[in-house]
């Protein structure tokens, strides 16, 4: 697996896994997807496998009162790479773009019924911190993890 980060002619393929791995009305617009990846504050990593995008992850941050904070915007996996390692590496990758844009701290929302990415993002440190009741479509509520980084 090849690991970069996103060029503007990678949108089409991107959007492409956003259509495969979240259906309406939980997916993500085009233009949100887009105002995402060409942000001054986000970075977007891709994943692929002989010239094939796999998966891909965004990640921005912000300045606070408690310093940088940087917020997992998503990250996706096509079915056919997943338990793979795809994600983790590409939860790397975010880390150490927060670590270089100075987060002191990067969190993420995820859906309570993910059970596998909330094993992947407790494996890798993260803790919950809460719950945002009706954050995705049809009211479904969000478990909300954060990692300190140093």
């Amino acid at each position: 697996m090849h690991y970069r980060l996103f060029e503007a002619a990678d949108f089409p393929d991107l959007y492409a896994i956003e259509e495969v791995c979240f259906q309406h009305p939980y997916r993500f617009t085009r233009r949100y997807m887009r105002q995402l990846v060409v942000a001054s504050n986000s970075v977007t990593w891709i994943a692929e496998e002989k010239l094939k995008m796999t998966g891909f992850a965004i990640v921005e941050w912000a300045e606070q009162a408690a310093g940088v904070i940087a917020y997992i915007a998503t990250i996706e996996v096509l079915p056919g790479f997943r338990k793979l390692g795809v994600g983790a590496e590409l939860l790397r990758r975010l880390e150490g773009s927060a670590n270089a844009e100075g987060a002191v701290a990067i969190w993420l929302h995820v859906d309570l019924e993910n059970a596998a990415a909330i094993r992947l993002y407790e494996r890798l440190g993260y803790a919950n911190s809460g719950r945002a009741e009706n954050f995705y479509a049809r009211n479904r509520p969000a478990a909300i993890y954060v990692k300190h980084l140093v």
